[in-house]
């Protein structure tokens, strides 16, 4: 049975996000990219408490294909430590499943 991931990945904005997506895509690195904006980011960065508005991709994918994916990413993206986490899909519809497996490959 596939492996099947969502990968989220913050982006400084819609610019960035709708870019990385469209290349993922075209690569089919991910069958889907959705792209969620106005989201408020808190963390640490070089000792301070960072508050930033960024856009969320969510991505769709086999998880064979993250270290690809990963790479991709970070050869487009302007952050120096961009966020790149992955999780298992544990059960799904299996005709979307299905179609995350179709429409991507290596």
């Amino acid at each position: 049975m596939e492996e099947y991931i969502v990968v989220f990945c913050t982006v400084p904005d819609e610019k960035t996000g709708l870019d990385i997506a469209e290349k993922l895509v075209k690569a089919r690195l991910a069958a889907c990219v959705n792209l969620n904006g106005g989201i408020t980011s808190f963390y640490w960065w070089q000792d301070t408490i960072e508050k930033d508005s960024e856009n969320l991709m969510i991505i769709k994918t086999r998880r064979e294909l993250f270290p690809e994916l990963e790479a991709k990413i970070t050869s487009l993206h302007p952050y120096q430590v961009p966020e790149i986490v992955a999780l298992p899909i544990l059960q799904g519809h299996a005709p979307y499943l299905d179609w995350i497996r179709e429409e991507t490959h290596q």
